[in-house]
């Protein structure tokens, strides 16, 4: 099911109509990258994050809250995890998702037989995420929790682990740490999911750019082998729909995003 989702036929090209960031735009493969890469680089958005974070990266997360510039939130779950739950595709049991914001894939996962506990740094984003859930008819399944994932310690090891715009969001040199703590964390037998992005050459962040390579460094040492890496097509048509015209412009409209899948002690399938 998985294979026959996500190698859909790719999308040539693509047309932007005019808008504040510039003309219309046609990008096709050869130079979707360059343009998205240079559009990161110069979103007002985006700028205004990496000015916040800069001084300081925990109180600048908690900032970034309070002034609303969060331009990684949604809205609502990220599209393929809905698909990986409704499908049956995602492990049960005791699962974390760091950096989870407002919770909506910590909501969208949780369910009889899996627990979910969404963790940030953010008092603001913790606050937001219990509001908008907590009446909710799954909130005995889901919980949230303001900490540092770099040094909390839970009390349960975790089935599965989510990671979408948590590693590309700290700094490169905490990569290698982001991993020791995934294996803290996991049970022997437990997964990791992440969606890679951006899979670009921008320079600077946060978002910091990454590639397959920046998670295997980081991650082999541990043990850990992608059992699959797919590209996210579900990434396109549901950004173009649900994200404002710079998310659209500025992150997702190439698609470049991969959805990998990680066990300890097992072959690498790069599907």
């Amino acid at each position: 099911m998985l294979r026959s989702l996500f190698f859909s036929p790719r999308i040539r090209s693509v047309a932007v109509p005019s808008s504040p960031l510039g003309p219309t735009l046609s990008m096709d493969n050869n130079n979707r990258s360059r343009t998205t890469d240079s559009r990161v680089q110069t979103n007002p958005r985006i700028q205004k994050l990496q000015q916040i974070v800069k001084t300081d990266a925990s109180a600048g997360w908690e900032e970034s809250w309070k002034q609303g510039v969060t331009p990684w939130d949604l809205g609502l779950p990220t599209p393929v995890i809905l698909h990986l739950h409704h499908s049956g595709s995602l492990p049960m049991g005791r699962v974390l998702v760091p950096g989870c914001g407002t919770g909506y894939d910590v909501v969208a996962m949780a369910c009889p037989g899996r627990y979910v506990v969404g963790l940030d740094i953010s008092e603001e984003a913790i606050k937001k995420a219990k509001q908008i859930s907590s009446s909710l008819p799954n909130a005995d399944n889901f919980t949230f929790i303001k900490a540092d994932f770099f040094s909390w310690r839970p009390t349960d090891l975790f089935d599965l682990i989510f990671d979408y715009t948590f590693f590309c969001a700290i700094l490169p040199e905490m990569r290698s740490a982001w991993a020791q703590q995934i294996q803290n964390f996991l049970k022997p037998d437990g997964e990791l999911v992440t969606l890679m992005f951006p899979m670009d050459d921008h320079a600077g962040g946060p978002p910091y750019k990454v590639s397959i390579e920046d998670y295997e460094e980081v991650l082999h040492p541990m043990g850990f082998k992608a059992v699959s890496i797919v590209d996210n097509e579900l990434a396109i048509e549901a950004r173009k729909a649900f994200l404002d015209l710079y998310s659209a412009l500025c992150f997702h409209l190439d698609g470049r995003e991969k959805l990998g899948r990680w066990k300890r002690g097992v072959g690498h399938s790069s599907l």
